[in-house]
């Protein structure tokens, strides 16, 4: 298909219910495992079965929050648990590489809360022990799984957009200052690109693929970390992204996806279940509503990746067809770049 289409592909999600269950477990119960819980319960039939913390009271509060049997004061004891067939780990960044490669050597599947950790390096050290221990192992890069990601994927691979010559995405919001919370606390690997930035990168890259220059404009807190950026790509073929983020105020969150033909304008907050314009420019624009129908919103988005995960596993995989290692590897190595230049990286 290369002509304006008359009615949008229908999203290839994964079925939330029905499908093969994994009995989980959470490392570090912060916010982002609170809502990636909710999520399971709420709307799969996933279940989280343990959740391990540096402070077992902090554990313990969570599993009576949550319905979850068991609590842990140690990661080890969680990871080593028979009851736990795969390990969410939802620590902040500085801890992700450490605690995933803690889970695989417990022979755990293992999916990792976006970054899949601080470097590339740290991606491909992770990347070799999934390797090594034949489990399953997947950055938690859960926009991928949305029913708009699949949509657009479609559009693009049906040629509907052409050629494609601009990526626009922007990720923001303001962080609180404290020093010493994840944000601002360099020792947590705090900063707007790896918590924020990362996820205009994974987009650009979703649909270009890895860059052949990166030039980056930004500016660091005074802890060190990095405030403001932006980012400019450019590709062998002519094309171009401009991604932003920050923690020093709010965005509209928007993306988008510009070729020579057609082009899709992502509802605010890209990252989250979300509608979307496809758009095809001239006088009286031809226009299609890919609209969120699902009642899923925001965090609750994340039950489709945990539900393609048991499917996953359930197929006999070591690692996603759809966001596989390799490309969490790519994702940030050009990360890596955008730190480097802006000095948050030697």
């Amino acid at each position: 298909m290369t002509d304006f289409p008359t009615t949008l592909p229908t999203a290839r999600t994964y079925p939330l219910r029905g499908g093969p269950v994994l009995r989980w477990g959470i490392l570090a119960p912060g916010d982002i495992a609170k809502d990636f819980t909710r999520a399971l319960h709420s709307h799969t039939d996933q279940r989280v079965e343990a959740v391990a913390s540096r402070s077992l009271e902090r554990a313990q509060a969570f599993a009576a929050q949550h319905g979850i049997a068991r609590a842990y004061g140690e990661h080890a004891h969680l990871v080593n648990d028979a009851d736990v067939d795969i390990v969410y780990v939802a620590s902040p960044h500085s801890e992700h590489k450490r605690l995933a490669l803690l889970a695989i050597a417990a022979g755990k599947h293992v999916l990792i809360e976006k970054p899949i950790g601080v470097t590339a390096h740290d991606a491909q050290e992770i990347h070799e022990a999934a390797r090594a221990q034949r489990v399953f192992v997947m950055e938690g890069m859960w926009s991928r799984y949305l029913p708009q990601t699949d949509v657009m994927l479609q559009l693009v691979a049906d040629g509907v957009l052409g050629d494609i010559r601009l990526i626009s995405a922007d990720f923001a919001t303001i962080a609180p200052t404290d020093p010493h919370g994840r944000n601002y606390n360099p020792d947590l690997a705090g900063g707007s690109l790896l918590d924020l930035g990362i996820y205009p990168l994974w987009f650009s890259q979703l649909f270009l693929g890895a860059p052949d220059r990166v030039t980056t404009f930004g500016s660091l807190t005074s802890t060190g970390v990095d405030a403001q950026t932006v980012v400019v790509l450019q590709f062998e073929s002519g094309a171009q992204s401009v991604l932003t983020t920050s923690l020093l105020h709010f965005s509209p969150e928007r993306a988008s996806v510009s070729g020579t033909k057609a082009r899709i304008e992502v509802n605010p907050w890209f990252v989250v279940p979300a509608g979307f314009e496809l758009i095809a420019p001239g006088k009286g624009d031809k226009r299609l509503s890919f609209v969120n129908d699902t009642g899923l919103e925001f965090r609750d988005g994340m039950a489709w990746e945990a539900a393609a995960v048991a499917q996953h596993i359930a197929d006999g995989l070591t690692e996603s067809p759809l966001h596989p290692l390799d490309f969490s590897v790519e994702v940030m190595q050009t990360m890596d770049a955008v730190r480097r230049q802006v000095g948050t990286l030697e």
